[in-house]
């Protein structure tokens, strides 16, 4: 089968592109043969496919000409429309399987895939579809539901982009704009949500979901990619890690501010975002020297410190779906402390694989990882089993592949029906 896989980046940007990547690994693994399409960034990896990519242009670049040419390409993007036709033509793929495209691609490479008749599918890592700020958060960052899946205008009012009146209008008229001209349901086939909670959610706000091929599969990790990392056991008295973007959906300055409260316990931040400047002034000024910053990083270098970690925690105040954060952490034994949100909680089993609190509350924050510090040895490593057990029977790549494999024939099946 030849697949034609759809993501803005073609780089380890975040949760969404690591499972794209890894997708793509799989299918090519298993003898499938893979077109990537995407935008051209200065971090993507090698790719055969890349001369068919429009160029990536940020909405935050400081040229206006850049700025209204990115502004532009977020309603309708006709340079990656004509990219992609070129590419089915010369390609002609069986199937188109999508990620994150919204506000880049832009929804106009929909009607290129009807046109051409390509089956396709739609692997739901946000909100985007009925949010137009896409995680359910306003300006503030608080828990904003709105918008109710159609009142887009109150995306202004609350100014839910990044709490800029400029984006947020942006972001609410590209909902109008999709929805009128590139409407999701009008032109995907089947939908893959990768969590029960973010199913329920777009049920709850675009009914229409029902009428739609829907089925809900949990990312996956291909524990082969982890072999290289020892797994030994990690020192019992080891440091926290939280690794991801920083920003404010999810949770860090909760966890540094509760670290703040635990001097005499190691936390490392591995991850960069918006907020670092912010983060790093702020454990200056209260002297927190048990907080190491650690940039980026990838690969070995980021599976090591995901292994020798104590707890992964994952304080997200945001309505995460399936995190890779803690998929990759189940898979190296490392059990999670995580805010009890969203997807989370499907997740990470009391007591067993990991524990939760309450999202945003430092003080629940700092009473899970006291109780943490209790552990004995022997619970402790009774926990890391179970975090790999977790991993390998919900998260394992054959599974998986078995059920990609069902729902693509399924979505040519019916696209060949209707």
């Amino acid at each position: 089968m030849k697949v034609l896989l759809i993501n803005n980046y073609l780089y380890r940007r975040g949760g969404a592109e690591v499972v794209f990547l890894n997708t793509g690994e799989l299918l090519k693994a298993k003898g499938h043969e893979v077109v990537y399409f995407s935008q051209d960034w200065e971090e993507n990896i090698p790719c055969d496919d890349a001369k068919y990519f429009p160029k990536g242009i940020d909405t935050k670049s400081k040229g206006f000409g850049d700025k209204l040419k990115g502004v532009s390409n977020y309603f309708c993007n006709v340079t990656a429309a004509k990219k992609l036709e070129a590419v089915i033509k010369a390609e002609k793929p069986d199937i188109a399987h999508i990620h994150n495209f919204w506000g880049g691609l832009s929804g106009t490479i929909l009607k290129v895939l009807r046109k051409h008749n390509i089956p396709t599918v739609h692997t739901v890592h946000d909100y985007r579809m009925v949010c137009p700020g896409y995680a359910f958060k306003n300006g503030k960052n608080e828990i904003c539901e709105k918008c109710a899946g159609k009142h887009f205008l109150k995306c202004i009012s609350n100014r839910c982009s990044r709490g800029s009146l400029a984006m947020s209008t942006i972001m609410c008229m590209e909902m109008y704009y999709r929805n009128c001209f590139t409407n999701p349901l009008d032109y995907i086939d089947s939908f893959m949500f990768v969590s029960n909670f973010s199913y329920k959610k777009f049920l709850q706000y675009a009914p229409r979901f029902k009428e739609k091929h829907c089925v809900t599969m949990y990312n996956f990790q291909d524990a082969e990619v982890l072999a290289q990392v020892n797994k030994e056991l990690a020192t019992y008295n080891g440091y926290y890690l939280f690794y991801g973007r920083l920003s404010y959906e999810k949770g860090i300055q909760t966890l540094i501010n509760t670290f703040c409260r635990l001097p005499h316990l190691k936390l490392k931040i591995v991850g960069t975002g918006p907020l670092e400047k912010e983060l790093k002034q702020l454990c200056n000024e209260k002297g927190a020297k048990n907080i190491e910053f650690l940039g980026f990083k990838t690969g070995k270098e980021l599976f090591d410190e995901i292994k020798n970690a104590k707890f992964v925690c994952v304080p997200s105040e945001c309505y995460e779906n399936n995190p890779m954060t803690i998929i990759e952490s189940y898979t190296l034994r490392t059990p999670v402390i995580g805010a009890a949100i969203g997807g989370i909680t499907e997740i990470i089993e009391e007591g067993r694989t990991g524990y939760r609190f309450q999202a945003g509350n430092k003080n629940d924050l700092k009473r899970v990882v006291e109780n943490v510090e209790l552990l004995s040895e022997e619970e402790y490593r009774i926990m890391k089993d179970h975090a790999e057990e977790f991993a390998q029977k919900n998260f394992g790549k054959e599974p998986y592949y078995t059920s990609l494999m069902e729902l693509y024939k399924q979505t040519i099946s019916n696209y060949k029906k209707n």
